[in-house]
């Protein structure tokens, strides 16, 4: 299989008529900042790594609201063998990319499948400062400055050799024909990167094709390492990582940060790109590509960006290298869900099906009346033989409810799951006893903040909690602060009151959209982390 070596050249030779695209340099136009920007948010200095924002990568994982870097033994044991820099081998991308996010620096090559671990991606920066072609050594062949070269790429190739977190000040395209001394060349290797990348061996690789002498070659201007002297003036968007980009750059899917903080805190997205609900724009590439990007997997909607360009015009057969099926892999086999899913043999049973006699009615003011086991995850506390309140199982022996509804005495509750009725048992009804109560150390029964607390169940001889029951499932726990957003839709259940104000004995459900500016409605009643709808 052809094997090729990308290597990165500032050449020496001189580039004439050569012109600059898309550059985010460092005195952008002077410009009011747009409304494309939550600057709340900017102002908490969001990139890639902010979890509460955007998925970790595979070798990353959440804590805190960060991502940080997996041990090596932490990766899954799957995947095609890879080759680093350094000529070794690694049992996978994961366990590659793990080292590399620990010791702060670019290590993968290239899959062994594509060559040996002798001869492994290399990277070089000759020549003057300035705009510079970018070369392809082995197959000596430039990198094609097609649309897939932009400021993300710019800013990867920057990062590797300079080592300085703001990559690129400039991305360019020039003419074959006006670059001087380069006539033996005649083929260029389109690239395409997300700016996540610490070295364009990670970026999707096609196959070298043949130029003319009109075909566009990349140039690129970088940052160098030098330290920054004195405070440097923006008059466009303030990266994260100190650079300056031009305000016409921000949320369009572009890295031009080199950090993503220009996409991490959009109100809307423009040129074309994606908007994920917790504030993030992507490329409109990353739309429908199997990876699920947006923390609430909108970009992956079958009825979503069906007239967004997936890949370009190129093959899959022109792909020399491309890691994102091995993520794929991997992101499917740390994300699996197992909660949230109900049992659908049990969700559109009866009461008839459940040998009980009741008509189902849809008429109630507080939403509609369940089926019997339509609300798997749904729990009723009692308390002393009397229905209290409610909560909704977690997993394993854990159930979640309100503060105000449980006291540090758990010999005097039982947990009642699979429960549709007040007053009667369905056959998948278990009730459990209590072993513990965590209240949430900081609520405050005055204000109602911090509402929370934990119901441990008390284990059974076999160490579970429960017996296995088709009618109960886990509820998810939202993995972000930022998953349900204002307008958001979401589905409540309990067994509320009528319009009289009576209790029901029926569970009801109801979907329910989220308020925003709950603190105009609720005046002092409305505390920071809580919700309304």
């Amino acid at each position: 299989m052809m094997r090729i070596t990308l290597v990165l050249l500032l050449s020496a030779l001189l580039l004439q008529l050569g012109r600059t695209v898309g550059a985010a340099g460092e005195a952008p136009h002077k410009a009011p900042p747009p409304s494309l920007l939550s600057q709340e948010c900017v102002d908490e200095k969001h990139t890639r790594s902010s979890c509460a924002k955007v998925f970790c990568p595979p070798w990353e994982r959440c804590i805190n609201g960060r991502c940080v870097c997996k041990l090596p033994y932490q990766c899954p044991r799957f995947g095609p063998r890879v080759c680093g820099l350094e000529g070794r081998s690694y049992t996978s991308l994961c366990q590659a990319q793990a080292i590399a996010c620990r010791e702060k620096r670019p290590l993968f090559s290239h899959y062994t499948d594509l060559g040996s671990c002798d001869e492994p991606f290399e990277v070089y920066l000759r020549g003057p400062q300035g705009q510079q072609v970018v070369w392809v050594k082995n197959v000596n062949a430039m990198v094609c400055g097609s649309d897939s070269w932009n400021m993300a790429a710019a800013n990867v190739v920057c990062k590797h050799i300079k080592n300085n977190p703001r990559g690129a000040k400039a991305f360019g395209k020039s003419e074959f024909k006006d670059i001087i001394g380069v006539s033996r060349v005649r083929e260029c290797v389109d690239v395409r990167c997300t700016g996540a990348e610490r070295t364009l061996a990670e970026c999707l690789l096609y196959k070298p094709h043949s130029i003319s002498d009109n075909t566009s070659v990349a140039t690129v201007t970088c940052y160098t390492n030098e330290p920054a002297v004195g405070k440097v003036e923006c008059d466009g968007f303030h990266c994260v990582n100190e650079k300056c980009v031009s305000w016409e750059h921000i949320c369009d899917g572009v890295d031009d940060c080199g950090d993503n903080s220009d996409e991490m805190c959009c109100t809307g997205c423009q040129k074309g790109a994606f908007y994920c609900k917790s504030g993030v724009c992507l490329p409109p590439y990353a739309v429908r590509d199997k990876i699920r990007d947006c923390l609430g997997g909108e970009d992956e909607i079958e009825t979503v960006g069906k007239s967004i360009p997936q890949s370009g015009s190129h093959k899959e057969s022109e792909v020399w290298s491309d890691p994102k099926e091995d993520i794929l892999k991997m992101r499917n086999h740390t994300e699996t869900l197992e909660c949230g899913i109900p049992n659908m043999d049990y969700v559109h049973k009866t009461e008839k099906d459940l040998r009980f006699g009741h008509k189902y009615k849809r008429d109630t003011v507080w939403g509609e009346e369940t089926l019997p086991t339509q609300i798997q995850w749904h729990v009723a506390v009692q308390e002393d033989f009397k229905m209290s309140c409610s909560g909704v199982y977690l997993g394993g022996c854990w159930v979640l409810t309100a503060a105000h509804c449980v006291r540090q005495k758990p010999q005097s509750y039982r947990a009642k799951l699979s429960m549709w009725k007040k007053n009667s048992l369905l056959s998948t009804t278990e009730s459990v006893p209590v072993k513990n109560i965590i209240i949430h150390q900081d609520y405050n029964p005055h204000t109602n903040e911090n509402d929370i607390a934990l119901i441990q169940l008390q284990e059974l001889i076999d160490g579970k909690c429960l017996h296995p029951n088709p009618a109960v499932r886990p509820v998810c726990v939202p993995w972000s602060p930022l998953q349900f957003p204002p307008n958001y839709t979401c589905t409540v259940s309990g067994w509320g009151h009528d319009k009289e104000g009576a209790k029901v004995n029926t569970l009801r459900w109801a979907n329910v959209s989220l308020i925003p500016n709950c603190e105009s409605y609720y005046k002092e009643r409305y505390h920071k982390g809580m919700m309304c709808a």
